[in-house]
């Protein structure tokens, strides 16, 4: 069972029971939102790879924990719950039907539920596998415990990274630059491969920012530049990443939250800018462990450019409708001579 980190040790774990208890396929799972997403795997001959992507909601294993079947099932094709599940009729390659499953909950240090330990096979299996249940809750309590302190150490690992050295920090907000933005971005990659995570990234760009310095001077650009960066670092979690990455562009990376969290961080930056008084054209995209840091920023960024347009084109309705508004006519016209 040992292991220098999550990865290795769940591998270890799942290669040590497809030996000891056979099943064709044993895998750990994260389970996040409506995602079921594949950490690592043993397998011969399945249709699902590591960082494969599922719905929740098909999956046995959302059924076991639930409490709606049991744990292990010999035959799980004789149990109602498990038998009309889609992935269940999709796991492997040729096609075959799952008829044998195994699935125990992993936990964070809270106790909230992370993913699954589960196993998979087309054959029914001897009822004596039951008899092992001590042993995989067993394994299943170990690997939760290999995750809650590499969670704990990667929490002391990001502060040690967030120290900024005077090369990764925008002189004039003090957050990183887009040096130490793209460096964040490479690390939190590895996490999210290794630990299914999803995250969400915030494109926030001034709007009016060259008209501003062109009007009242660059020291005026500067004094609204360094305050949204005041204003964003407020309003993001401790967790999250501001960064300063050109001109009157920001980018925030939220770690450890997918669509849900992207879209109220989103909101919150939003109400923030506004009280502030800073106008300014926002995106937002989020993704699950399969799509790249950097892909998920540009997606962002593109977002982004699409929320200033719609913006410049509701202000020049606006200003179409006051200058029509302001047009007299006088209410009874002078006829012409005819």
């Amino acid at each position: 069972m040992g292991g220098s980190d999550f990865s290795a040790s769940a591998l270890r774990a799942i290669q040590y029971l497809r030996a000891r208890l056979g099943f064709r396929l044993w895998m750990v799972t994260r389970a996040e939102g409506d995602s079921w997403i594949v950490l690592e795997s043993d397998d011969s001959g399945s249709a699902i790879a590591p960082h494969s992507c599922l719905p929740w909601e098909d999956t046995l294993c959302s059924r076991m924990v639930a409490g709606a079947g049991p744990r292990i099932a010999p035959d799980s094709s004789s149990i109602a719950a498990y038998a009309d599940k889609p992935i269940g009729q999709s796991i492997f390659q040729p096609p075959a039907p799952v008829r044998a499953y195994i699935g125990v909950p992993l936990t964070r240090q809270d106790g909230t539920l992370f993913g699954t330990l589960c196993a998979f096979d087309p054959e029914p299996q001897p009822r004596e596998v039951e008899s092992e249940l001590p042993l995989l809750e067993m394994v299943a309590a170990m690997l939760s415990g290999v995750l809650a302190a590499e969670l704990r150490a990667i929490d002391a690992e990001r502060g040690r990274e967030r120290a900024q050295n005077e090369l990764e920090v925008d002189t004039l907000t003090g957050l990183f630059n887009r040096l130490g933005w793209d460096r964040v971005l490479e690390l939190e990659q590895q996490r999210c491969r290794r630990f299914g995570n999803p995250a969400c990234v915030v494109i926030v760009d001034l709007d009016g920012l060259q008209a501003l310095n062109e009007a009242r001077g660059r020291d005026a650009g500067d004094r609204l530049i360094r305050r949204t960066g005041k204003v964003l670092s407020k309003t993001v979690r401790e967790s999250d990443v501001v960064a300063r990455i050109g001109g009157g562009k920001f980018a925030i990376l939220g770690v450890s939250g997918g669509a849900n969290t992207g879209k109220l961080l989103y909101q919150r930056l939003r109400k923030s800018l506004e009280k502030a008084g800073v106008r300014a054209s926002v995106g937002m995209s989020s993704q699950g462990p399969a799509v790249l840091l950097d892909e998920l920023s540009r997606a962002a960024d593109q977002t982004m450019r699409d929320d200033k347009i719609s913006r410049k084109l509701q202000t020049t309705m606006g200003q179409m409708r006051r200058i029509a508004r302001s047009r007299t006519f006088p209410a009874n016209p002078p006829l012409l001579n005819t």
